[in-house]
């Protein structure tokens, strides 16, 4: 049985070093800012420079990674003698899993006795992140790649994302909500609070007034989701608003005595659509 290895892409918003130390490879997605020819990778730009730039009013464009970037990361494994199990970016947000998904079946013709799974996440940011972080421990208690594959997809269906933002305009620019309800939901102090379904699409779920009590809605649909309430495994991203993130893990450890394992910031890619101010619950429920 050949050795292999979990693979993924920078829309997880794991930084390099953590997934490093979980022994996770990964390529990134870019950016560029509409005024500009210079494109960037996820990680290329600090992302407090990248939110102020944001605040300040330039607009950031995305692109996916594409077939030949993942043959070349995939390749690389292969040809180390590792089979490759690659977990990646919601299908329902982004084609890059799609291009990962045919790099795979593209590289099998020129390596046949050698495993390529890939897995759509149907997740985005930390979900992302915690859908790897879990396989890389099933993969560390001594499972097979085919049961590391078979059990992140048990998990798809049951990673939870909770977010909330602080400006409508960005879910404008995305086309998630209308110019209309932008501009009185921000007059208003009107916060959504949102989801990720199982296509892996962004989802409005409620609306309220205040950020405080948006971010107590999220703590609450953790009490009503959560398999686990205190000892389950739960991630944070943020886009630049640390204070609200620790204030939310608070709120958590207050109620259910549950730590939060990693806070991490939204990446540029992610924090593009989200804007400045994105503050996202990520945990495994029940259902998503």
């Amino acid at each position: 049985m050949n050795q292999y290895v979990i693979l993924t892409d920078s829309a997880c918003d794991i930084t390099k070093e953590i997934l490093d130390s979980w022994n996770v490879g990964f390529v990134s997605l870019t950016f560029k800012f509409t005024d500009s020819d210079i494109e960037y990778r996820n990680s290329d730009m600090p992302v407090e420079k990248f939110y102020a730039e944001m605040r300040a009013g330039r607009v950031a464009k995305t692109a996916a990674i594409n077939v030949d970037t993942f043959i070349d990361l995939f390749e690389k494994e292969l040809e180390r003698g590792n089979d490759v199990l690659h977990i990646g970016f919601s299908s329902g947000l982004s084609s890059t899993y799609n291009a990962a998904r045919m790099a795979g079946e593209q590289l099998k013709e020129k390596y046949p006795d050698r495993k390529i799974i890939t897995v759509d996440s149907l997740a985005a940011s930390a979900g992302q992140g915690l859908l790897v972080y879990l396989t890389v421990q099933k993969k560390n208690e001594g499972a097979s790649i085919e049961e590391a594959a078979e059990y992140a997809k048990g998990l798809v269906p049951h990673i939870c994302h909770w977010f909330t933002v602080d400006d409508l305009v960005y879910l404008k620019r995305g086309g998630r909500v209308s110019a209309t309800a932008a501009f009185f939901g921000n007059a208003l102090g009107i916060k959504p609070v949102m989801h990720v379904d199982d296509e892996g699409h962004l989802v409005p779920v409620t609306k309220v007034r205040g950020r405080r009590t948006s971010i107590a809605t999220m703590a609450d649909m953790y009490t009503e989701l959560a398999e686990d309430l205190t000892g389950g495994t739960v991630f944070i991203s943020h886009g630049d608003c640390i204070n609200d993130a620790e204030l939310l893990a608070k709120m958590l450890k207050d109620k259910h005595g549950v730590d939060v394992q990693i806070i991490t910031s939204v990446g540029t890619v992610i924090g593009a659509h989200s804007g400045p101010g994105t503050l996202a619950l990520f945990f495994v429920g029940k259902h998503k």
